[in-house]
């Protein structure tokens, strides 16, 4: 289909923007060749995540209930994570599906502190990044909130894995480790969907660069302050903490706020144009990561950490919106009124993406 017309006042031919671009990929066949097989696993597939929620949430409420039903419910959140990122990846399902299921099973039969730990772990890893490629291009920034809310439902669900697991770690070490491992995962996953840096305009490394240079000066500033901060400023931190914790009950987290939570929401609206807004994402997953280490520690207080957690979001879409604004808004340059905005089409949140 012809993507071109010619406009009234020279005959100068613009992109017609209501159709959108090709998907420009190529996606395997289909695993399951008869609709109605492919419909019943999915449906099976949305049960067992429900029915892994439900029996892993059960650590978090006061509720009777008999304890060994919380870490099936993890071990089942494990598989269905393992299923959902190996699906829209593209991948083979035998191996992973396999090696998580091998892993649950082995952690809930055996109990061994160092399998219990790395279930923790891969449920955190897998949730984070399944949480950012199971969303789709935005174009309005409505339709960014709305994939935003779905991929914090996704990274809830891996919050409440890895509390149910209750794996004996240290919190510290450990979220470094489900950080930099769920970068790594996400870097391979956009890479291996052709999106290389290669491909990448000026506007959008200058994005990139950007991301990445808060957050090196987050982390870089959270270190000097706990290593060689004077009394005072350590003092004046903590008392803050303190205050807003005694006074709205939580306190927002930094990384969310101003990397993760912005990227989730200004790269899925690049998406919508162009491919290249699936490195933004990569940053999205240290906004998801954060969330789904959050309650890893036996000692941290649901309540607490789900104000926190609403305080983050709510901070986090405004700075994503702003960032939207000034980031994707469209130029008022002569190429822009030459070509239209064009769109990206991709294969349905459910479909693979390779």
């Amino acid at each position: 289909m012809s993507r071109t017309h010619a406009t009234s006042s020279g005959g100068r031919r613009r992109l017609d923007a209501s159709v959108p671009i090709d998907y420009d990929v190529p996606v395997r066949q289909p695993r399951l060749e008869s609709p109605t097989a492919t419909r019943y696993a999915f449906a099976a597939t949305i049960v067992a995540w429900v029915v892994g929620v439900v029996a892993a949430g059960s650590s978090l409420v006061a509720v009777a209930h008999p304890q060994w039903i919380e870490r099936v419910g993890a071990a089942l959140l494990l598989v269905v994570f393992s299923i959902g990122l190996t699906h829209r990846g593209g991948g083979h399902m035998r191996i992973w599906t396999v090696a998580s299921s091998v892993l649950a099973v082995a952690a809930i039969a055996t109990g061994v502190n160092l399998l219990v730990a790395s279930a923790a772990a891969v449920s955190a890893i897998l949730a984070s990044v399944w949480a950012v490629v199971a969303t789709r291009p935005a174009r309005t920034a409505v339709g960014a909130v709305k994939e935003f809310a779905i991929a914090l439902v996704v990274a809830l669900s891996g919050t409440v894995a890895v509390a149910a697991w209750n794996a004996p770690v240290a919190y510290q070490r450990f979220n470094l480790v489900v950080l930099a491992a769920s970068l790594t995962v996400a870097i391979a996953f956009v890479w291996n969907l052709g999106a290389g840096l290669h491909g990448l305009g000026k506007q959008n490394l200058a994005i990139i660069s950007g991301v990445a240079m808060v957050l090196v000066v987050l982390l870089a500033y959270s270190s000097v302050v706990r290593t060689h901060g004077s009394e005072s400023l350590v003092e004046g931190i903590s008392n803050a903490v303190t205050w807003m914790r005694e006074t709205v009950g939580g306190v927002p987290r930094p990384v969310e706020v101003f990397i993760g939570f912005p990227a989730l929401i200004v790269g899925v609206s690049l998406r919508s144009k162009r491919r290249d807004g699936w490195w933004v994402l990569v940053f999205a997953v240290l906004g998801t990561g954060v969330l789904t280490t959050s309650l890893v520690s036996p000692g941290a207080y649901p309540s607490y950490i789900a104000l926190s957690t609403a305080y983050s979001v709510v901070l986090g879409v405004l700075v994503g919106l702003v960032a939207r604004f000034l980031l994707v808004r469209e130029r008022g340059s002569r190429s822009s009124r030459v070509l239209m905005p064009t769109l990206r089409s991709e294969p349905g949140r459910i479909a693979p993406l390779k």
